[in-house]
């Protein structure tokens, strides 16, 4: 039995999983030669599938994480914070050359400047038994880091009768790539954020760059932080503003959009609400350090 044959809800969420160090507090980013001193400090578990299945976790669809975990002190600790968000991790892969993996967060205003160490690789071993989880309906991959990591992930996923989404997240080694489309094929929902589209088509135009993707993809989401959002599915091209939130920290409010798009995506929505639960959950996470903090935590033996 596969997804399309069956009632499955659950969305798969894959990628690396981090620990953010995140300071907050600054009125100017880090220079070489000089010393800063923050005013605050979050530790969170972090990386854009974690943040995303929170979310969907969060508005009450079932997410499981499908991903490596370190088995050293900070990995732990991340690995604790997950299941106090409600996100399921029975396909979570334990192995030691898997961790540390860090993120330092710098945040001034909105602006944001990142440091990070990956660890090992990204496929976990349980990711067939994951693909053919008979809850799972559709496989978000939350970085296109881990596609060019597993280049068969999304024939893979169609082949079990998942929906596949896909956010290619700035990595400069990788958004320049000219085969990213080409390898992103059979993806059905793709989500960038207004600087990656730049990267990806040349175009700093989100309705021009929504006009390029929307031959590849059959539906296109543009990310513009403070600037709304951005939709293209065939002949229907929509923005929705954001709304006015206080900001502590956008790290991973483009991954709990993601989930609030998603989430209306799966539940069969129009375009315009989808947009809008993404608006939602993006703001509730900006008010807070780290992307899926704001979340209230399971209580235990729930």
């Amino acid at each position: 039995m596969t997804a399309s044959t069956c009632t499955a809800s659950a969305v798969l969420s894959i990628g690396r999983v981090y620990c953010d160090l995140i300071f907050t507090g600054l009125d100017e980013m880090p220079v070489l030669g000089r010393e800063l001193f923050a005013g605050g400090m979050d530790i969170a578990a972090g990386g854009g599938a974690f943040i995303a299945a929170a979310h969907v976790a969060h508005l009450g669809r079932k997410a499981a994480l499908v991903a490596r975990l370190g088995t050293d002190a900070l990995s732990v600790g991340v690995r604790d914070e997950i299941e106090r968000t409600g996100v399921d991790l029975r396909f979570a892969d334990y192995a030691a050359d898997a961790g540390p993996q860090v993120t330092v967060a710098a945040v001034v205003g909105q602006e944001r400047a990142f440091l990070t160490r990956r660890a090992g690789e990204v496929c976990p071993t349980t990711l067939e038994v994951a693909l053919s989880w008979d809850e799972a309906r559709h496989l978000h991959i939350a970085e296109y880091a881990t596609l060019h990591e597993i280049p068969d992930l999304v024939v893979r996923a169609k082949a079990k009768g998942l929906t596949v989404s896909l956010d290619p997240s700035w990595d400069a080694s990788l958004i320049y790539d000219p085969a990213l489309l080409s390898r992103c094929e059979g993806v059905d929902v793709f989500l960038p954020n207004l600087e990656e589209a730049e990267a990806i088509t040349g175009s700093p135009d989100p309705e021009m760059a929504l006009r390029m993707l929307k031959s590849t993809f059959p539906i296109v989401v543009l990310k513009g932080g403070a600037s709304g959002a951005w939709a293209a599915s065939g002949d229907v091209l929509l923005h929705v503003p954001a709304k006015s939130v206080p900001v502590v920290d956008t790290t991973g409010a483009g991954d709990a959009f993601n989930a609030g798009f998603l989430n209306e995506w799966l539940g069969k929505s129009l375009l315009s609400d989808c947009l809008s639960a993404g608006i939602d959950a993006g703001s509730l996470a900006v008010q807070t350090a780290g992307g899926a903090t704001a979340l209230p935590k399971r209580q235990p033996g729930r």
